[in-house]
């Protein structure tokens, strides 16, 4: 049991560094064209492999861990309320997408791959949405000075949020139905 806590923990750790590294990475070959912040990124990836081996413990954790990272690491926020929001909440929450767990692991043992991938898109949509929600809010209640004087601060955060958030979700799930469907054994094994 103290062997799966100490496995537990540290794939944690190293699933949220992996996934801290994929964002520079992503910023590095994609840039930042939003100018509050936000980008196409591949650091929700890691936080998906882990709900999905883990349930929603280990994705949340995993999620929250990468949200304090990118905070230690020089993420400036606009308010400190932001940090809540758009870095430990928006991350965290991505972890939600383990309540699939249980139905990506079952298909994919039993080499349902089109069921088991059907199940992957939805968590991975599941994370993706609620961090959108995360970044929709904190647009409209910290960031709504900078929309347009003839645009509502609804539709400026939708459509903001919404140029990066929905091109990361279509990325983040073919990357992740790609992993499990090349080295699912390695990815679902059972480590409690």
């Amino acid at each position: 049991m103290k062997q799966n806590k100490t496995l537990f923990m540290v794939e944690i750790a190293i699933f949220a560094a992996l996934a801290l590294l994929l964002d520079f990475l992503s910023g590095l070959l994609m840039g930042r064209f939003w100018p509050q912040g936000g980008s196409i990124s591949l650091a929700m990836v890691p936080v998906f492999l882990m709900a999905f081996r883990w349930g929603v413990k280990g994705g949340v954790l995993t999620g929250l861990l990468l949200g304090g990272l990118q905070i230690l690491t020089g993420a400036v926020p606009f308010h400190f309320a932001s940090w809540i929001i758009d870095y430990f909440v928006a991350f965290a929450v991505v972890g939600l997408a383990g309540i699939y767990m249980n139905k990506v692991v079952q298909n994919y043992q039993d080499g349902q791959f089109a069921r088991a991938n059907m199940y992957v898109i939805i968590g991975v949509f599941l994370g993706s949405f609620l961090r959108f929600l995360c970044h929709y809010l904190s647009g409209i209640i910290l960031f709504g000075a900078y929309a347009p004087a003839d645009q509502p601060v609804a539709l400026y955060s939708l459509v903001y949020n919404g140029t990066y958030m929905l091109p990361t979700f279509i990325v983040c799930a073919l990357v992740v139905i790609t992993l499990y469907t090349t080295a699912n054994k390695v990815l679902l094994k059972k480590a409690y």
